[in-house]
Order: structure tokens, then sequence, then C-alpha cells
């Protein structure tokens, strides 16, 4: 697939600027990424340029080497990439125990509403302060059954419809 002709242009400047040691936009490594930097642009125009990257290659036939700051980074980097793999493992597992727990507490805290319930023998009409309705026994089917809705106070504790402890 070939390339505007404004495209080459840019890239053969580029290659003439690269292989002569005069960089305007780069760090002078004879790389393929250096030469789509400094004809500013992309690195798939690049490799579409078949002419023109035939004649890097025939210019540069193999790899160039990295600098030794390069291997240093490199060297800095690797441990660094292979820790944050490991702590975004541990993240996704830690998140995992965190969702598990907190469906417990929120299973936990309904039992506990309930039993606080059973224990005051108070029916949900009465917990949610309905005065005129008759006291009896709360059934387990009460317990089941029982909807009354959380709401939150303004000093963000929850109100749970008068059941307090």
């Amino acid at each position: 697939m070939a390339v505007s002709p404004a495209s080459e242009a840019k890239l053969r400047a580029a290659m003439t600027r690269l292989l002569a040691g005069q960089p305007q936009h780069t760090d002078g490594a004879l790389t393929k990424e250096n030469l789509a930097r400094e004809a500013g642009v992309s690195h798939a125009t690049v490799h579409r340029a078949t002419d023109v990257l035939a004649e890097w290659k025939a210019h540069v036939p193999h790899p160039a080497r990295r600098t030794p700051s390069e291997r240093t980074r490199d060297d800095t980097i690797t441990p660094l990439r292979a820790q944050l793999t490991l702590i975004g493992e541990q993240v996704r597992e830690l998140q995992g125990q965190l969702d598990a727990l907190a469906t417990v507490t929120a299973n936990l805290y309904a039992e506990n509403l309930a039993l606080r319930r059973r224990l005051h023998g108070r029916l949900p009409a009465q917990a949610s302060g309905d005065a005129s309705a008759p006291v009896r026994p709360v059934t387990p089917f009460d317990l089941v059954s029982s909807s009354t809705p959380l709401e939150q106070r303004p000093d963000g504790t929850l109100d749970h419809g008068g059941a307090h402890a």
C-alpha cells in the first residue's frame, strides 16, 4: 500500500537527517519509531511506505543497538512491570474479598435487624412509628415479609424504622 507523496517526502527527508546524524525531533537512534517521529507521521505510515522502508532497511540492515541509558532504563522497567502485574493480581483478589465481606455484612445486618425486632416484640408497623397498630407477637412470617426501608439520618447513621439497640 502506498502513501501520499507528501508523506513519502517527509519520510525521505527524515531518513536523510537521521542517516546524516542531524536529527531535529528525536535522539538520533536509527529506529523506525524515530523515523516516524522525525518525519512527523504515524508508525503505520512508515510501514505503508514500502519503498521508503526498503531503502531504510538497506541503510540500517540490523536493528539498532540500545544505548547504555536505554539498557539501564529497560533493566529498571522490567522488574517494575512484573511488580505492577503482581500488585494488580493482589488488588483483584482483595476486591473480591471486599465484595464477599460486604455481602456477608449486609446479610448480618438484615439478620440482626430481624432478631432485634423479634426480641423487642415489634411489628413492622410499630417499628415505623404507627401507634394505632394492634400489638401481637411477631411471627417468622412477619420477619420474612417485613420491608421496613432504611433511611439515612443527617448524621450519616442508618434509621431502620425505630428498632434501636
